[in-house]
């Protein structure tokens, strides 16, 4: 719900004003109800007897306002971020509501669950801009050359927060944008103002009692670019690193490090001081960080489409992950991933590619997708990634959202809905993402036998805001495979490996969320060669 342009993360190549079409279409006035027969609207049935996974509706505009919040359970979910306090995992998002329905209650709205599946919606952890930010704002403009007047009233965006746990303490590191053009009042001709992301530290999520720590960034220009916009196309980006999208890690070794930053010139590495969590001094542009990510000629190009950072230490590989969302947030997002043996990279690619050095990033893991009698997901990425502490189970949460011009709902492509996934891992140590969502299905014994049958599979090329549709497979028990694709396929009991066609897929027991009839399936996640997502599952 990021809703100005240059130093905002929202923006495509393509032009300023998709996404505030899209979102400002969507205001409290506008209708939340749902009355086509389309296959999300659908009821649906659990099967008598059988597991009782979640039965609620991936269309939940008819529950959309502030009065429904207790039924929200995932609804108007946007760049979550999730962290496990006591018995709760606690997710917190950005601001960013089907209808608003979210406006004039605050801000970085939370809910939490004991499960990843049945969510309570909390409310908001923060009331109001805290007062810093207006005074680093006007300072830093009185200190233009020439001066600029301050602004009286800044318009703020509160957007995608990050919450860690350090120590015996919680920190929360979020993004607070103004939005106001930097000079005048067209964005057409003027940079919007700077971005900051400040510190606020708890205890305990349970008391949602936050301490605000001040500034730890904020977008600053270097000096290469003018904050005069020449025209809608101008895509030169003022500030060096667009101060939003937190991410926060510690090494190993204790070093503590800031990942964050949108578009402009690439994502940025910063160093922190483990007592305070902010960096010792900000008095140089090269204070700012050091760039460990970009997209293209990243020497010339300071408008990058990628932002949405998330990093984190897998010790059992002993790489850091970088996950990536590419591309505008609306309809295109999808979710990349490199790795390092360094915190500071270079991050590279499944063939060895540096994404330092602007190589295009693979593997992709998320994509817009759609599997039979379902309208599908799009917008899938600004992941939060987690672990469950005791079982050491990785975890994808991201918003996803309906495509565009869904019948009978209005504005389809802002209902957001929260999705978890689990995620395995390759044998080359690459993550992969579940193709069904986290329903807490039982462990099962799988069997090659458990695989004959009717299956179907996504192979997910990328292309720019084009769904990737499934196909309809066959497996036989002579190890065949037919339908829409050819070849053959074997399992290997041990791993839970299943070759389909040479691509190797981790087997999870999984829940069809597609169904009307929802039920206890088997799904598979793997990757090509080349590092695009292979998704399946059994439908008989």
């Amino acid at each position: 719900m990021k809703k100005s342009n240059s130093i905002i993360k929202i923006i495509s190549h393509l032009g300023l004003f998709l996404f505030v079409l899209i979102i400002t279409s969507c205001s409290k006035d506008d209708p939340a109800v749902s009355g086509g027969p389309d296959p999300v609207v659908a009821p649906v049935v659990v099967v008598p007897n059988a597991f009782p996974g979640p039965t609620y509706a991936d269309n939940y505009t008819s529950l959309a306002s502030w009065g429904s919040r207790a039924q929200w359970n995932l609804a108007n979910v946007h760049d979550p971020t999730v962290e496990k306090c006591g018995e709760y995992y606690y997710m917190y998002q950005t601001d960013a509501s089907y209808g608003n329905a979210t406006e004039g209650h605050g801000h970085f709205f939370y809910r939490r669950s004991k499960d990843l599946i049945n969510w309570e919606f909390m409310g908001s952890s923060m009331t109001e801009a805290p007062a810093w930010v207006k005074d680093s704002l006007n300072n830093k403009r009185a200190r233009m050359s020439p001066a600029l007047p301050a602004i009286t009233n800044p318009n703020y965006g509160y957007w995608a927060p990050c919450v860690r746990k350090v120590g015996n303490i919680y920190r929360m590191y979020y993004s607070i944008v103004v939005t106001n053009p930097i000079v005048g009042t067209d964005t057409n001709t003027s940079w919007t103002e700077r971005a900051f992301i400040g510190l606020a530290e708890t205890d305990d999520l349970a008391s949602n009692n936050w301490t605000d720590k001040g500034m730890v960034v904020c977008s600053e220009p270097d000096g290469v670019k003018s904050y005069v916009r020449n025209g809608g196309n101008d895509w030169d980006a003022y500030f060096k690193f667009n101060a939003i999208d937190p991410s926060f890690i510690q090494t190993p070794e204790g070093d503590q490090y800031l990942i964050y930053g949108s578009w402009h010139s690439g994502i940025a590495a910063l160093k922190l001081n483990p007592v305070t969590g902010k960096p010792d001094k900000l008095k140089t542009i090269g204070d700012y960080g050091v760039r460990i990510a970009g997209r293209g000629n990243v020497n010339s190009n300071r408008w990058q489409a990628l932002e949405g950072p998330e990093i984190i230490y897998n010790p059992d590989t002993q790489f850091y992950y970088l996950f990536l969302a590419y591309d505008e947030l609306s309809v295109a997002y999808n979710t990349r991933v490199a790795r390092s043996k360094s915190i500071t990279g270079p991050y590279v690619t499944i063939s060895g590619s540096s994404i330092t050095n602007g190589a295009e990033c693979f593997p992709m893991l998320t994509h817009p997708y759609s599997f039979k009698n379902h309208t599908g997901w799009v917008g899938i990425s600004h992941c939060g990634i987690f672990q469950n502490p005791e079982t050491k189970k990785w975890y994808y949460a991201s918003q996803a959202r309906l495509p565009e011009g869904v019948s009978g709902i209005a504005v389809s492509n802002a209902v957001m809905m929260g999705h978890v996934r689990g995620i395995e891992w390759t044998e080359d140590g690459w993550p992969v993402v579940e193709s069904e969502r986290y329903a807490g299905v039982p462990t099962t014994t799988i069997s090659e036998a458990s695989f004959i049958g009717t299956w179907e599979q996504i192979t997910m090329n990328y292309q720019y805001k084009t769904i990737q549709k499934s196909v309809t497979l066959y497996l036989t028990a002579d190890k065949k495979v037919s339908g829409d694709a050819n070849g053959t396929w074997s399992y290997d009991s041990t791993k839970k490996i299943l070759t389909v066609n040479g691509v190797k897929c981790n087997v999870t027991d999984a829940w069809d969320w597609e169904l009307a009839t929802r039920k206890v399936t088997l799904s598979y996640s793997g990757l090509t060669s080349g590092g695009l997502p292979v998704w399946g599952k059994k439908i008989n």
